[in-house]
């Protein structure tokens, strides 16, 4: 969502790829210490040839060497390359520099997969991490903490679970010929709280009363707790052509990719026309979410909206 009608973006001249992120390493990198063996003193026969013992030497030797690598292999190594990598650790955070890399211990326990592997898909919970409902009617728990957060182009971010998915659909839409543009994402308590102001305080000086304002701005800007971009799982994509945040951006040959394939990278049309009634949040052919493969390619197959499938979901 966005309390304005267009971007303001500065494209930067990067690789190929929409992010930057530090080169994948081993964050395990301590192995177990393997007591060492020391072998008994040698003792020499009379008459008899070192170069037997000088074969079994070898041989022990090799099968050590053998039994070190395998006991490597069964140590957790690190994702591929891509793997996200976090460069944040507090809320509001904007450094620009690549960070040698970090595995957050707070991913593995909310079942972070690598790309292409759809973490705990064979029981989907409506309280697991990326179906988190957020809107005025359920606004963020006071427990809610800022995620581990992966930092992208122009100084957006998105929560490093989503973030290789993103990075997968965005490189897809590329090898299209098209030229998706992020130009909105992780959003902190405070910069929500300004938005949402600012768009109040236009609506003052147009004539509307304080309830009217207030009522009619969360149609466009979430009030501060209720907005996804502060879940750090959704981003506003637009067409690098027409950048402003209207109906007419559907239009767009970005769009009309993102909203035929989204699902199969985990994400979902979050505000699909016809819905506001149950989002509590006009139309948005822009404001992508992600929930996982398994329940996106559901959400979007039957045209429902995130609160429609997590009613039937704990129905």
């Amino acid at each position: 969502m966005s309390s304005n009608r267009s971007c303001v973006l500065k494209e930067l001249s990067l690789p190929e790829r929409e992010y930057r992120v530090a080169p994948a390493r081993c964050w395990d990198a301590e192995l177990k210490k393997r007591e060492r063996r020391t072998l008994p003193p040698r003792s020499r026969r009379r008459g008899l040839s070192p170069l037997p013992l000088l074969l079994a030497g070898l041989a022990m030797f090799g099968c050590g060497f053998l039994l070190g690598r395998a006991a490597l292999a069964r140590e957790p190594l690190a994702p591929g390359d891509g793997a996200p990598v976090s460069v944040f650790s507090q809320e509001g955070s904007s450094q620009t520099e690549d960070l040698p890399p970090e595995f957050p211990s707070s991913q593995a326990a909310s079942g972070w997969a690598p790309l292409g592997q759809e973490p705990d898909s064979t029981a989907i919970s409506a309280g697991d991490w990326n179906l988190i409902l957020v809107n005025q009617e359920s606004p963020l728990p006071e427990d809610f903490s800022t995620p581990d957060l992966t930092q992208l182009r122009n100084g957006h971010a998105i929560d490093s679970r989503a973030y290789p998915a993103l990075q997968s659909m965005m490189d897809a839409a590329r090898e299209e010929g098209l030229r998706p543009l992020i130009c909105s994402s992780y959003r902190t308590w405070e910069k929500q709280k300004e938005l949402f102001d600012n768009k109040v305080q236009r609506l003052l000086a147009e004539g509307y009363s304080q309830t009217e304002a207030g009522e009619y701005a969360a149609m466009w800007v979430a009030r501060p707790g209720s907005s996804e971009h502060q879940t750090g799982l959704a981003v506003d994509i637009v067409d690098t052509s027409y950048q402003l945040l209207d109906e007419a951006q559907e239009d767009t040959a970005v769009q009309k990719w993102l909203m035929a394939h989204c699902a199969e990278y985990g994400f979902i049309l979050r505000y699909p026309t016809g819905k506001s009634a149950l989002t509590g949040v006009n139309y948005e052919p822009w404001h992508y979410r992600y929930v996982g493969t398994e329940a996106a390619e559901e959400i979007m197959s039957q045209g429902l909206c995130l609160e429609e499938y997590l009613s039937e979901l704990t129905g």
